[in-house]
């Protein structure tokens, strides 16, 4: 069983997690991603596509499914004006094996991170803004996944 949100609304990472635990494997792995407020940012404007946004993540969400045992799968993503301290990013994994469910929620966060369609602004004290640009060492984790898949591990 899976979930995709992409929206607006924070979430409850706890209450992730616990559907998550109650789905009766061994094993939950969860990430919460949380703006930062390095260098006197202010704001982070995340913009997207909806439909294709949610259809490119719930892709990738089959593809871990595909690839590890897993029980389910919680992504939540949110788009918007983000603060300093909110939370912008939940990835929850269960698998009855601690292997598979870190691995995935690592997969996806990853993914995410490097490859899902969302567009971020960063808005400084100053009232300068800048376009936040892929990092090399992002694209180099996420390539490192199809690396594996690709020798059989």
């Amino acid at each position: 069983m899976s979930a995709v949100v992409i929206g607006p609304d924070d979430f409850d990472a706890a209450a992730q997690c616990a559907a998550l635990e109650a789905m009766g494997g061994g094993a939950v792995a969860t990430f919460t991603g949380i703006v930062r407020g390095d260098n006197g940012l202010i704001a982070l404007q995340l913009d997207h596509y909806p439909a294709m946004t949610k259809a490119q993540v719930e892709r990738i969400v089959a593809q871990a499914q595909a690839r590890w045992p897993l029980l389910g799968v919680r992504v939540i993503h949110r788009v918007g004006r983000l603060e300093p301290g909110a939370r912008i990013v939940f990835v929850g994994t269960a698998s009855r094996h601690r292997t598979a469910a870190l691995e995935s929620c690592a997969f996806l966060i990853d993914w995410l991170k490097s490859h899902a369609p969302f567009w971020k602004q960063e808005h400084f004290a100053d009232g300068s803004t800048r376009w936040v640009e892929a990092r090399v060492e992002d694209d180099a984790r996420a390539a490192a996944w199809n690396d594996q898949a690709t020798s059989g591990n």
